[in-house]
């Protein structure tokens, strides 16, 4: 009887151990981060209409956008971050920098605190929602004056530290705000029925499994970073130069400032 009650001592143990990995990995943050920003989307009045992933085919593979909200005013691709830490990037960057600070006391010394810093790099959520704006300005080309509004929205604890955009990178506390910000009517009825009808016929989320649409994200990330290191700006097909700014230096396009393309 002891024996077995020590077992399930051990099962229940090594499951919650399972269970807090599981809840580590980006993966499950990022699922946890959609479904809160896809809670806040569903206070939307009624006119709203809301597409949870959604999955359109480019010329290049897939693209994948957490969230669209259409509606009579605009459409809106948004792009879900969660993290914690804090935040850094531009428009520009290939990559923005996430930093975590961590205070750590030991037992044996209690008295003294270390710091620990920890950065880490992702890819340019902008850049990421623009494409997504794209994909979707494409399926919509009927439809020309209306405007499609990318969205990066943050939730969780990250800290935007010092993140320099010309579009909506957010909280998630001021997202229904920012959506509901936009008045200015484009579409009938009719039109806003259409869009949504033709949204949802393109969408091969349920025929296109995750494995082949990050495959396709791969390839399309390794036909930029080869061009990249061949020296040939990915965006225009210009040549790289190296410069020195601000922050340092990086790559930038000769092309500049018809194409403001830049790298580390």
């Amino acid at each position: 009887m002891a024996t077995l009650f020590l077992i399930l001592i051990a099962f229940a143990v090594g499951g919650v151990f399972i269970y807090l990995a599981k809840c580590s990995t980006p993966e499950y943050k990022g699922k946890m981060g959609e479904e809160r920003v896809h809670n806040i989307l569903m206070q939307l009045p009624d006119e709203y209409y809301l597409i949870d992933d959604v999955i359109l085919e480019t010329g290049k593979g897939t693209t994948q956008i957490d969230h669209v909200v259409v509606s009579k005013y605009g459409v809106f691709a948004i792009e879900t971050k969660n993290y914690r830490g804090e935040i850094y990037g531009d428009d520009n960057r290939k990559e923005w920098t996430q930093m975590i600070v961590t205070e750590v006391t030991y037992p044996k010394k209690w008295w003294k605190t270390y710091t620990y810093v920890t950065k880490s790099h992702f890819y340019n959520p902008v850049k990421q929602s623009l494409a997504h704006v794209y994909a979707v300005k494409k399926l919509l080309s009927g439809w020309p004056y209306l405007p499609i509004v990318p969205i990066v929205v943050f939730v969780g604890s990250g800290i935007l530290k010092d993140v320099v955009s010309s579009y909506h990178v957010i909280y998630d506390d001021t997202l229904l705000e920012t959506i509901l910000n936009y008045r200015t009517l484009y579409l009938t009825d009719n039109d806003l029925q259409n869009i949504v009808s033709r949204l949802s016929a393109n969408d091969v989320s349920e025929i296109v499994d995750q494995s082949t649409h990050l495959n396709n994200i791969w390839n399309g990330k390794y036909e930029v970073d080869d061009k990249i290191a061949a020296g040939i700006c990915p965006k225009c097909g210009g040549t790289l130069v190296y410069r020195t700014g601000k922050y340092g230096g990086f790559y930038g396009c000769s092309n500049y400032p018809k194409c403001k393309f830049t790298t580390d």
